[in-house]
């Protein structure tokens, strides 16, 4: 019987399945993104997972506090560095740095918890379409783009299927609206059962949409049009309740404010039953090609 043809999702998996070089050490293949550095939810994502593979597995990441401090090299490989900070009764700390060409690009720090129960409230999730009532993303990007970009985003996005409740801020440049955005997202195909891998995974995608709610507010259209330049700053997650990634997630996404050529974005990401899963802040550089 043949073998099954790799898919999107397989390629993306063994980007983040890292290589053990010592105890603390690991060492990440990367890919072209659709600008000349590295992705910025592969380097946080893969971080995470040499953060992971240093704790029990009993422990869950329940946070993630990042910097990217210089662009990647998507044609060399990415060495991450953990350092053990803390190992108590309920919660682990570690740290990674990420180094490329003997110098750190990237920075994060996770922290893990054992499970316990406690206290328990939640923010209403908001309004939102039925994630199958909204085009894919082969319907939907050559609507609003040019066949290339809209092609090299659907291949650059292909582990996921994402899909916009609204027009993408590239549809309605020159029109400021309000800047909210919702996406559903989920990866396109099943998962494994280890709850590490779920939490990966959102990392990744994480960094895809979330300053699109910024473009929004000044009717830009972003890295797709080039009517913007910009990059990740930094990049916090916290993880509240279980999920799955391979299961619909709404990613309810605004910005607050943008001043100083640095733009803010905020979100929650909710399971489609309701549940809050996980809080998300990210500042990125955004600033109008002079």
């Amino acid at each position: 019987m043949p073998e099954a043809t790799p898919t999107a999702l397989d390629a993306l998996l063994d980007l983040l399945d890292l290589e053990r070089i010592e105890r603390d050490i690991f060492r990440g293949e990367s890919r072209s993104a659709l600008v000349p550095r590295v992705f910025g939810g592969q380097v946080a994502a893969q971080a995470l997972v040499a953060a992971g593979r240093t704790v029990p597995a009993d422990r869950l990441a329940h946070s993630l506090h990042a910097y990217f401090l210089r662009p990647g090299d998507p044609g060399a490989p990415i060495v991450y560095n953990v350092d053990r900070i803390r190992d108590g009764r309920s919660f682990t700390t570690r740290r990674v740095v990420a180094v490329q060409h003997g110098q750190p690009i990237f920075h994060l720090s996770a922290s893990f918890q054992t499970y316990e129960e406690g206290l328990d409230h939640q923010a209403d999730m908001p309004p939102a379409p039925d994630p199958e009532s909204l085009p894919t993303p082969a319907e939907m990007l050559p609507r609003h783009l040019p066949r290339e970009v809209a092609d090299r985003l659907i291949e650059a996005r292909a582990a996921v299927d994402l899909r916009y409740a609204e027009t993408p801020p590239w549809g309605t440049v020159g029109q400021p609206r309000e800047p909210r955005s919702q996406v559903w997202f989920r990866t396109n195909g099943k998962l494994a059962d280890d709850p590490l891998l779920h939490v990966v995974l959102a990392t990744y995608v994480s960094d895809m949409t979330l300053l699109d709610s910024i473009l929004l507010a000044h009717g830009r259209g972003g890295w797709a049009v080039g009517d913007v330049v910009g990059a990740s700053l930094d990049h916090a997650m916290w993880f509240h309740r279980p999920f799955r990634a391979d299961e619909w997630l709404l990613y309810d996404q605004e910005s607050p404010t943008a001043s100083g050529g640095r733009g803010l974005g905020q979100a929650r990401i909710y399971t489609q039953d309701g549940r809050l899963a996980i809080s998300v802040i990210q500042e990125g550089v955004v600033r109008v090609p002079r």
